[in-house]
């Protein structure tokens, strides 16, 4: 008469349970026992037991952003954009204006949402193109007017000699991490006033009527252009 064969060991069944961690714990601690276990079967003269199990899971690798220029990218809200567009065929803003903040925005120290230009270096890089072709420039004095209303709208705050805050909400080069430090930063400087810099963004646009089909018009008479 054979005897019976050994019973065989069969898994721990993992207790049912509400929370999703307590679950992930049991499973590990069961998955540990097990090849802890199968350790030992397949090296009799092993005692080591399986200490610990862990999972390390491969990072997922994004694409380079492909952008002209070596000066790399900013983030801009879509909606300041589009409003930039609206101003400017409104003529709620001027040329210089435009130009003036674009220039900054394109220029700010990543994660800092600094530009270090004086009036006189803005001047003159908005002028490389028109000086080459010898055409119409923009005065430092325009540049300044430019810069004095920026403020009022606040696209941007002067920090002093060379420094201009631009408006981080807006425009900013960097990530979210460092946009939120600086965003921080500027409300300390202003007692977390929620209409200040860099809130409110103005300008204050008041509607202008716009004739673009520069033909005769029987209401209104000889077609003007406004924009």
């Amino acid at each position: 008469m054979t005897a019976d064969p050994p019973a065989r060991r069969r898994p721990r069944a993992i207790p049912d349970t509400t929370s999703d961690d307590t679950g992930f714990d049991d499973l590990l601690q069961v998955l540990g026992e097990q090849l802890g276990e199968a350790a030992q079967t397949a090296d009799p003269r092993s005692r080591r037991k399986l200490k610990n199990v862990s999972f390390e899971y491969e990072p997922d690798h994004t694409a380079v952003h492909d952008m002209a220029g070596g000066a790399g990218y900013s983030l801009a809200s879509n909606w300041f954009t589009q409003l930039l567009a609206q101003l400017a065929v409104a003529n709620s803003i001027t040329k210089s204006q435009l130009c003036v903040f674009l220039w900054v925005a394109g220029g700010q120290e990543r994660g800092t949402g600094i530009a270090r230009y004086t009036q006189q270096e803005i001047t003159d890089g908005l002028n490389e193109l028109a000086k080459k072709k010898g055409g119409k420039r923009i005065t430092r004095s325009t540049v300044n007017r430019a810069i004095r209303a920026l403020v009022g709208y606040k696209w941007v705050e002067q920090l002093g000699n060379g420094l201009i805050q631009l408006n981080v909400r807006l425009w900013f080069h960097g990530n979210s991490n460092a946009q939120h430090a600086v965003l921080e930063q500027i409300a300390v400087q202003h007692g977390h006033d929620a209409e200040a810099f860099p809130h409110g963004i103005g300008p204050d646009v008041h509607q202008q009527e716009l004739e673009l089909d520069f033909t005769q018009n029987p209401h209104h008479g000889r077609g003007r252009r406004t924009g």
